[in-house]
Formats: structure tokens, C-alpha cells, sequence
């Protein structure tokens, strides 16, 4: 096996493909934070495939880690000892599988070992674009009102004159630096999963600026920019096996291997402040549409991830596709499209929304991912609310039927146990549950799920009729297991 490095790219075999642009003439333009597997497979492959062509030497990445311990000091050493360089493969059931080098990331730095190094190449004015994959509860919203929470111990700490250690505080410190120096502000892009993601952005980092210098924040409102923007691939964890697996497959021994499907979409706003690469070159596509793309992928494909993986997770599944191979859920999932979500979504102009759902459920049950449930679970407490929060809303105003989404929320406070129908046990991943609403949750009130703070701008206590669809499908799901309930409410439909 050879070690992935600059010196070693011509040394790999013809199953790998290398980056044909010369590496050392090419200089960070964007900044990203965040580099977890989706941006590496997604937005940075987009950033690799302009830099193949001319006129993009300045639009390299610097990617950011925020996080501190012992995996992200790994992650940082990784990147640091293959020069940034990573292997991206992608995942089909029966052709053969090429290994990419993606060599996007030509720097990379870890915020907590050196958080002035990370303000000054923001502060640069070769930094032209900041992007951010944070995951949809990493925007420090009040899930109730929607404003941008100041009194996160964090937050409180930089706006009390501490060093940055969130997103905002980089960003806002490293504008003011900026404006003071006479330079323009750079593009804010997200690439999370959230309605408007870019108008969400402008709202946390203005808030944030206001409390700091009410003009930064108006210099802000008056020149940046934040283009909103819908993003959809699938990248699985890749474990310690799943790593050793490619190593012997490409002969490439990568200590931070990607894995993805072969599908990808990336739809986005053509509003940047500081110029952009020409990301139409590597398939992006720009659009004034945005939101109805997102609310296609988010309402429907996300919320069927979400409502798939807590059936299939506790009957006993671990992985996407072998939920996938429950017909109850594939039929679940067809029901939940045509009787709740799709009618309530608008699609973009001229979009086939029956050949995306045909197109989801091809992927969901792609054997070769091998996604794992427990990922797709995970901080459920924020992509409920993300992805269904404005199906449940539009069902309770309707008089809409609530079977399936009462079944998700049920769903969900019986994964919070951590024990599947099998009695299995398995780790439950959610940061935006509190202290407070676990004590609640563990008190034993069959309704406490309905309270959490996470939910509360869901209204679930408020609707009569939902909280007795709840209480309903808890208490099917405490006497009979998910699998009975599940049938059930298939031969109801």
C-alpha cells in the first residue's frame, strides 16, 4: 500500500484517478467550515472539477475544524500528513469501483490549536467565499421563535470579548476586520440542509453583529452576500473496516477515505459579493427557484429518510437498505409521498416529482452504501423540525390526516430508549435534547416527547387532534412493537 501524498500521486495505478492541475500554483479563495464527509464528496469534488480548468488557481479550499479532542486532532494530523488529500469512491451495487483524488483542500486548519490563524485567512483578501456545512442544529436558533440564541455559553463568551470558538463568532469577528481594513465582505454560502438556508445565515450572523457593533451589522446587511442553495448526496460514515476495505481495493492507504452514491445535485442562487468559480463547469446548477428545490428534497426525500430509519432501526435493521428491504416501509414511504407531503409541495417549474421519489427510493436501497440508520437518526430532535415541521403544521391547519407523522413522533421517543424490538441496544445521538427535557422524558409522562424544547415550535401540544394520533400509536407501539403497528396502519390506508 502507498501512503497518499503529493509525491506519491504518479505512483497510482490506473483505477485511481489524480488531479491533472499542477497543486502548488493553486491558492485558498474559500474558506469552509466544517469538513465532514458530505462536503468532501460534494462541494469540494464541485471546487476540484473547476480547478481542471484555467483560471481557477484562486478558488482553492481551506477547510476549518472547530471541534476539539481526540478525533478531531486526528482528522487535523491526517490532512496534514497527505498534504490535504483524501480518496472519494463511489458506491454501486455491481460495476467496478473508482477511487478519486480530490485535491480541492489545500490547507487545512484546526480552529482550537490556532484560532488567529483562522481569522486572518478570513480576514485575507484572497478569501472571497465562506462555506458552511454545520448540519441544520448547528445554527443556534430557538426552535420556538426562530431567533438566533445569544445565550449559548459559547456565544456568551465571544460576545463578552473571549476568543471565537462558533462559526458566527469566526465570521463576524473576521468581517470587522475586513470592513476595517478596508476590504469588501466575502460570500456566506451554506451547503445545510435548511429551507432558505442562506437567508437563515444572513439572520444568525447580522444578529450576532448587531450585539457586537450595530454598523458592522448594517455594513453587512448592505454588502455581503448569502445565496441560498439545496444540496443532495449521500455519504456514509466510513468505519475502520469500510477504510481497510478500499485500501486494498485502490492500493491507496488514505486515512480519511470518502465514500458516496453516484448521485449529486447542487442547486444555488447566483448572489455572490466577491465573485465565485464557475461551478456550471463542474454540473451546478444556478437557479431563482431554490426554495421549491429544497422544499422538494427536504420535504420529501429528507422527511423520508427521517420517517424510514426509526421503523427500521427498531425492528431491527442497522443499515438504509436493509430498511429497504421491509415492503411495509417502502410502502410507508409511497404513502406518506402521496397522501400527506406531496400534495403540499410545489415543485420547480418543469421538475417530474414522481421520477425524484422513484429516483429515492432506488438510492435508499443501493446494498453498496451501507449508510448506517443510527447516522440518518441521529440529532432527530433538529431534522424533525427541519423536514417535517412544515408538513405536521400544514396537516393540523387542514384537518389532514396524522397518521404517519403521529407514527414519526411516536417513532422517535421510542428510539430515544435506545433498545430495539429485539432488545438490542444502540447508541441514541441527540445534541439538542437538554438535560431537563431528559428528566422530563424519563419521569414517565407518555406525553413528554410533545414537550421537548426542540419541538415546541411544532404546536404538537396545542393540536387535540395530533396528540391523540400520538397517544394512539405510542400506546400500539408499547403493546404490540412497531412492526404490528406498522401493518396496522397500512391496512388502514
Amino acid at each position: 500500500m502507498t501512503n497518499l501524498s503529493n509525491r506519491t500521486l504518479a505512483s497510482f495505478g490506473p483505477d485511481v484517478d489524480v488531479p491533472t492541475y499542477d497543486r502548488g500554483r493553486v491558492r485558498p479563495g474559500i474558506v469552509h467550515f466544517g469538513v465532514g464527509n458530505f462536503h468532501r464528496v460534494h462541494q469540494a469534488i464541485a471546487i476540484d472539477a473547476c480547478l481542471h480548468h484555467p483560471a481557477h488557481e484562486n478558488w482553492g479550499i481551506c477547510g476549518v475544524g472547530l471541534m476539539d479532542g481526540a478525533a478531531a486532532d486526528g482528522k487535523a494530523d491526517a490532512y496534514r500528513r497527505q498534504d490535504n488529500l483524501y480518496t472519494v469512491t463511489e458506491l454501486t451495487p455491481d460495476a467496478p469501483r473508482r477511487a478519486r483524488v480530490v485535491g480541492a483542500m489545500v490547507e487545512y486548519l484546526h480552529a482550537p490549536r490556532d484560532p488567529e490563524a483562522v481569522l486572518a485567512r478570513l480576514a485575507d483578501a484572497a478569501t472571497r467565499i465562506v462555506s458552511l456545512t454545520i448540519t441544520e442544529g448547528g445554527y443556534n436558533l430557538d426552535e420556538a421563535s426562530g431567533e438566533f440564541r445569544l445565550d449559548t455559553p459559547e456565544i456568551r463568551e465571544e460576545l463578552t470579548g473571549g476568543a471565537p470558538r462558533t462559526v458566527f463568532g469566526y465570521i463576524v469577528a473576521a468581517l470587522r476586520r475586513r470592513r476595517d481594513a478596508g476590504l469588501p465582505p466575502f460570500t456566506v454560502m451554506s451547503c445545510d440542509n435548511l429551507p432558505r438556508n442562506g437567508d437563515t445565515t444572513r439572520h444568525c450572523v447580522v444578529s450576532f453583529a448587531k450585539i457586537v457593533d450595530p454598523a458592522l451589522a448594517d455594513w453587512i446587511e448592505a454588502n455581503g452576500a448569502f445565496p441560498n442553495s439545496m444540496v443532495d448526496r449521500i455519504a456514509p460514515q466510513v468505519p475502520e473496516s469500510e477504510r481497510l476495505r478500499l485500501v486494498a481495493a485502490t492500493g491507496v492507504d488514505d486515512l480519511v477515505a470518502a465514500t458516496c452514491e453516484t448521485y449529486t445535485s447542487w442547486v444555488v442562487e447566483d448572489r455572490f459579493c466577491a465573485g465565485r468559480p464557475r461551478l456550471e463547469l463542474a454540473g451546478v446548477v444556478f437557479s431563482d427557484e431554490v426554495p421549491a428545490y429544497v422544499a422538494v428534497k427536504g420535504r420529501l426525500s429528507n422527511a423520508a429518510h427521517m420517517l424510514m430509519c426509526y421503523p427500521a432501526l427498531l425492528m431491527g435493521a442497522r443499515f438504509v437498505d436493509e430498511g429497504m428491504r421491509f415492503p411495509e416501509i417502502v410502502r410507508l414511504l409511497k404513502n406518506f409521498w402521496t397522501l400527506d407531503a406531496r400534495p403540499l409541495v410545489e415543485p420547480p417549474s418543469g421538475y417530474s416529482v414522481d421520477a425524484f421519489t422513484e429516483s429515492v427510493l432506488a438510492r435508499f436501497a443501493n446494498p453498496a452504501i451501507k449508510d448506517q440508520l443510527l447516522r440518518v437518526a441521529g440529532d432527530g430532535a433538529s431534522k424533525i423540525v427541519v423536514f417535517h415541521g412544515k408538513t405536521i403544521a400544514q396537516l393540523i391547519a387542514g384537518d389532514g390526516d396524522l397518521t404517519r407523522e403521529a407514527f414519526l413522533i411516536a417513532l422517535f421517543g421510542r428510539y430515544l430508549g435506545g433498545v430495539d424490538d429485539r432488545g438490542e441496544r444502540f447508541d441514541v445521538f441527540e445534541p439538542h435534547i437538554g438535560t431537563a427535557d431528559w428528566t422530563r422524558l424519563r419521569e414517565g409522562d407518555p406525553l413528554a416527547v410533545l414537550d421537548i424544547d426542540a419541538f415546541r415550535g411544532l404546536g404538537l401540544r396545542g393540536s387535540p387532534r395530533f396528540v391523540a394520533a400520538y397517544r394512539d400509536m405510542s400506546e400500539r407501539l408499547a403493546a404490540q412493537g412497531v412492526a404490528a403497528t406498522l401493518t396496522q396502519i397500512l391496512v388502514q390506508e
